[in-house]
């Protein structure tokens, strides 16, 4: 018997139970001072304010891997009985959930007997279940009315302990983390402790994390059909105003998954006020690490109120949360697919505060992931949260008399996508309906019928010559002016040019950090088109602008400026004497054409004679 319960103690103890996740702890043992055994728990991860608590079960003389005279722990009988109460029951239940009848033995050297023959930990990398007898002594054990001995916080070690079997338990987890999360409940730590050597233990803690990630419209293209599998999701994305735009949050679960037996599991999502939710949007699945199985909406409530979107397994009236879901395991991820859109109060450019100060990022939204974090408690941590940018751009674009650089008004204008595969798609100016399909200002819509150009696609400029365009998406945009300012004095419309924004990121302030924009090589050399604030030299019949001040990455502006030649009448005065001049002149100058020719005939024929 000594040798089995010592096999128990240390070989299912202190290398399987003792282990959070199922891995191998590393042990070290030292001598300790008279009055009992030491132990201390070293992890560099937990918080100082953590604390862990210690409850002996079994008395006993222990001298290397001999344990002999088991008895059950307690100060006195009433603390020995319930002790063997919590043990005795656990044994019990196991047996008749696993048809192995019943148990009924008070006696600590029977408990201790059933235990080495029936523990179930067979390796040092084995996770302790739920359903693991050892498992269930720990739950039975783990209320208040139990002698445990707790440590203090920032001291992580217990003294005085005596000879024995003793079962240790995370006692309470920091909630104020700021790192990654709010720490995790290790599984249950079973040793055999002499009564003399300390001991420093390391409990692997892994605790959920939560990503969050965005893909960008030309990366989701170009995954066609399956965005599950693009390799290009990113923290920052760029988006026209009104375009759906996928979103992906992935969460892990404790490495000691296996030891719960409910699992409430929580994504709470927070999305800016310039990004409108796509109904009915969100698919969950969960991952392998190669594979994707999508999980049964009846399994999880998805809703979206306030802008605020959760996607929760919930807990309680028959649910046990993620525990529902069937092939989930500590290395499973739980990964949420849902879109959202900018809308009309989208941010352009990089946000600032109410004092003009830049904040981080454009349009963001933020994630966190609440979840079960104490195997024998209601008890719930949350990580901190992951935060992913949506950015939009704008045009400042103008219209001007070429020849004296001032704005012109009533010019019209269209401007299209010209980035590939969007024949026929324009950027709505205002709250318009196209082929019977709402719009806003700044979305990009398609129209069939191009000759027909409804109203709500077309830009007029101010009498200032200009017009504003907000929530541009980087890409390539055709600019065609439809009708000029006069007809009569600007009989020719400027011909259609193609420009491109392009744009780089700060992925640590989540800001812009460079905006560029360019026409297209066809159109460089014209001299009808100039980027920034022009440079007042009037009357060269040029547009010459200053390139420094083309684009302003900060606001995410970009101002092109388009020239029309007027067309001038100068008035002819004097007109009517003019013309009789030339009629005049033109006649004496026929008769002295004349006269002149019959003179030479007249002297030739003399000269023949």
């Amino acid at each position: 018997m000594s040798k089995n319960i010592a096999r128990l103690a240390v070989t299912a103890g202190l290398t399987a139970a003792l282990s959070f996740g199922g891995v191998m702890a590393p042990v070290t043992m030292a001598f300790a001072a008279d009055g009992g055994s030491a132990v201390t728990f070293k992890d560099d991860g937990y918080s100082s304010t953590t604390t862990y608590k210690g409850i002996q079960i079994f008395t006993a003389d222990v001298n290397d891997t001999n344990v002999k005279n088991i008895k059950w722990a307690g100060a006195n009988d009433a603390q020995k009985k319930t002790i063997q109460d919590a043990v005795v029951k656990a044994i019990n239940d196991w047996s008749v959930a696993n048809s192995k009848g019943t148990y009924t033995s008070t006696i600590a050297q029977d408990a201790a007997d059933w235990l080495s023959n029936n523990h179930g930990v067979t390796g040092n990398k084995e996770q302790v279940a739920n359903n693991n007898v050892l498992s269930m002594i720990a739950a039975n054990l783990n209320g208040s009315g139990f002698d445990w001995k707790t440590t203090s916080a920032g001291t992580p070690s217990l003294t005085g302990l005596g000879a024995g079997y003793w079962l240790f338990l995370t006692n309470a987890v920091d909630s104020t983390a700021t790192d990654n999360s709010t720490d995790a409940f290790s599984a249950p730590v079973y040793a055999v402790i002499d009564g003399k050597t300390s001991m420093n233990v390391t409990p692997k803690k892994d605790v959920p994390t939560v990503d969050k990630e965005i893909l960008d419209d030309a990366a989701a293209a170009a995954a066609a059909t399956d965005i599950k599998t693009s390799g290009q999701w990113e923290k920052i994305a760029d988006s026209q105003i009104g375009q759906e735009v996928n979103y992906k949050l992935t969460g892990s679960v404790a490495s000691n998954y296996a030891t719960y037996d409910s699992y409430a599991y929580k994504f709470t999502d927070n999305l800016s006020s310039g990004l409108d939710y796509v109904n009915d949007s969100v698919k969950v699945y969960a991952f392998d690490g190669s594979s994707y199985t999508e999980i049964q909406a009846n399994k999880y409530d998805a809703r979206c109120v306030d802008n605020k979107l959760t996607v929760e397994f919930k807990v309680g009236e028959g649910k046990k949360g993620l525990k529902d879901v069937e092939g989930v395991n500590a290395s499973t991820k739980i990964v949420v697919f849902y879109k959202a859109k900018l809308n009309s109060n989208a941010v352009i450019g990089n946000a600032k505060d109410e004092s003009g100060s830049l904040k981080k990022g454009g349009n963001l939204n933020t994630v966190t992931l609440e979840y079960s974090n104490n195997p024998y408690g209601v008890d719930k941590g949350e990580t901190i949260g992951d935060t992913v940018a949506d950015f939009a751009f704008k045009l400042n674009l103008k219209k001007v008399d070429q020849g004296t650089e001032k704005g012109l008004g009533d010019a019209v204008f269209t401007i299209q996508s010209a980035d590939t595969n969007t024949n026929n798609q324009y950027i709505a100016s205002t709250e318009g309906t196209v082929d019977g399909v709402s719009v806003v200002a700044g979305q990009l819509v398609t129209v069939t019928d191009t000759k027909n150009l409804p109203e709500c696609v077309k830009f007029t400029s101010g009498n200032d010559g200009k017009i504003v365009v907000s929530g541009l998406d980087a890409g390539s945009y055709k600019v065609t002016e439809i009708q000029t300012p006069d007809p009569a004095k600007y009989p020719t419309t400027a011909d259609p040019f193609t420009f491109t924004i392009t744009s780089t990121y700060d992925k640590g302030t989540m800001n812009v950090k460079t905006l560029e924009a360019k026409v297209s090589k066809a159109d460089e050399k014209r001299t009808d088109i100039a980027f920034g604030k022009l440079d007042d030299s009037a009357g060269d019949n040029k547009l010459n602008g200053a390139n420094d001040a083309a684009v302003n990455a900060t606001a995410g502006e970009v101002t092109i400026n388009v020239g029309n030649t007027k067309s001038v009448g100068l008035p002819l005065t004097g007109l009517n004497g003019v013309t009789f001049t030339w009629i005049a002149g033109g006649a004496v100058l026929c008769i002295g054409v004349e006269h002149l020719i019959r003179s030479r005939k007249q002297a030739e024929e003399s000269e023949q004679e």
